[in-house]
């Protein structure tokens, strides 16, 4: 593990060759649970002020990528309301000690984000008890893998649609509202969209159509100098991958596939939210920033 974000090493040898299990767990997974455990930066992020007085909201914020940036961004200056589902209000509260001992409000906010009123309302308490929204992070996602298209059943492509882009569009629009000029939008999408796997047929469909979202909107929203980009990550050491995300088959193999050879972890994606988050990418609207390990993408 390195000392800090900054730390000068092998990024081939930056963090372990991981070797999960061949265990599936219940969805949608933990991260207190998580063996062998991620690394969200706990130990080693190191802010700068870059996100002082910032208010943001990060989906999916208990665990993998979203926990991350919550600490970064904590780090960084910013309030951070963190959104999840009610059963990993474990994680959630872990990640919330994190935000305060930073010296930051943390506002945790569980439910379901595939229905609209709870979208909506996510937005509103964190407009009204952080004082305001200046960063929607859209990070939350659903993915789980099928071999069979005739099998993959219509309430999982349904939950998947809802969770991963229904869910981004109801989040932003209502965010519109309040969001000020300076303001930034980060989507998480991912290689998936661009080499998307046989067994998630419905997972990197959603991903395509973030990037599609995320590069539309851009261009509406650049003129009110409200910038939209998105994180494209590849295979990350997250809850999402044991419970059900990948076949327990292909876990201790996970991320091998990568030119560094090694699966990524949830520290490493946290500096591409915060430099999309702050002043110093003024001029990145509509970008897709990929973090892939080397894996190609367009």
């Amino acid at each position: 593990m390195p000392e800090n974000q900054y730390s000068f090493d092998n990024p081939v040898d930056r963090y372990p060759h991981i070797h999960p299990p061949t265990e599936q767990v219940p969805e949608p997974g933990r991260d207190s649970e998580l063996d062998p455990p991620a690394d969200h930066g706990e130990d080693n992020y190191l802010g700068h002020g870059r996100l002082a007085g910032r208010k943001a909201l990060v989906t999916g914020g208990d665990s993998g990528i979203g926990a991350a940036v919550a600490i970064a961004f904590a780090r960084e200056g910013a309030d951070v309301a963190i959104v999840y589902r009610r059963e990993e209000e474990v994680d959630a509260q872990a990640i919330a000690e994190q935000i305060r001992a930073a010296g930051r409000t943390a506002l945790t906010l569980p439910g379901d984000l595939t229905e609209r009123a709870f979208s909506d309302e996510v937005v509103q308490r964190t407009v009204a008890e952080l004082g305001g929204i200046d960063i929607l992070v859209n990070n939350a996602g659903k993915q789980i893998f099928s071999t069979d298209l005739a099998e993959l059943p219509d309430e999982q492509f349904d939950a998947t649609m809802k969770t991963n882009v229904y869910a981004m569009f109801w989040l932003t629009k209502a965010a519109l509202k309040h969001l000020p000029a300076g303001g930034t939008i980060i989507n998480t999408t991912s290689v998936q969209a661009y080499l998307p796997g046989e067994q998630l047929v419905d997972y990197a469909t959603t991903k395509a159509a973030i990037n599609a979202f995320t590069k539309a909107l851009a261009q509406q929203l650049a003129p009110k100098g409200i910038r939209v980009n998105a994180v494209a990550p590849g295979p990350i050491w997250t809850p999402l991958q044991p419970s059900a995300g990948q076949p327990p088959e292909k876990l201790p193999d996970f991320g091998s596939q990568t030119p560094l050879g090694r699966p990524g972890q949830p520290a490493e994606l946290a500096p591409a939210y915060v430099f999309l988050a702050s002043p110093e990418s003024s001029y990145v609207v509509g970008e897709t920033l990929a973090v892939t390990g080397g894996m190609p993408t367009p």
